[in-house]
């Protein structure tokens, strides 16, 4: 049986590593607004067309991570050395997200790069960022991703 609460602790873990706020994220997989609000609030519980509506979209999302917190989000990916896996102890990351104090209702704000900045010739370089930056993840269409560590 599915633990609601630890439940919905991992999507709110999904919507903040997407970086999308609930009303995006309903969208997206097809559902109404109201039906992830309720969700989110603990007034209903998951259901099997709810949760099979996100793996159809991420299907990088574990299904045995999503219900039951055992396995690794996103999908170890063999092929990929490039891509990182969140393994953090599902706590801890819990603890991260609910003190960030977001309304997961709100506008996502996000700061864009400016095209004409970047070497064309070079495909890996970037601006001149901030030291403080760990790495940059690009999130592709097809549900792949990269990471680049700028300082590497």
């Amino acid at each position: 049986m599915v633990n609601t609460d630890d439940f919905i602790k991992r999507l709110e873990i999904i919507l903040d590593y997407y970086g999308m706020n609930a009303s995006a994220f309903a969208d997206k997989i097809g559902v109404q607004r109201s039906s992830l609000s309720h969700l989110l609030s603990g007034r209903n519980k998951p259901s099997l067309d709810f949760i099979l509506k996100i793996l159809d979209v991420y299907p990088e999302i574990d299904l045995y991570w999503i219900l039951n917190g055992k396995g690794n989000f996103p999908k170890t990916n063999s092929n990929s050395p490039e891509t990182e896996t969140i393994s953090t102890p599902i706590h801890t990351t819990i603890d991260a997200v609910s003190n960030a104090n977001k309304d997961l209702f709100s506008e996502t704000h996000s700061e864009t790069i400016n095209p004409n900045k970047i070497d064309k010739k070079e495909p890996n370089s970037f601006p001149s960022f901030d030291e403080n930056i760990e790495k940059i993840v690009f999130f592709y269409k097809d549900g792949t991703f990269k990471t680049y560590k700028p300082n590497s």
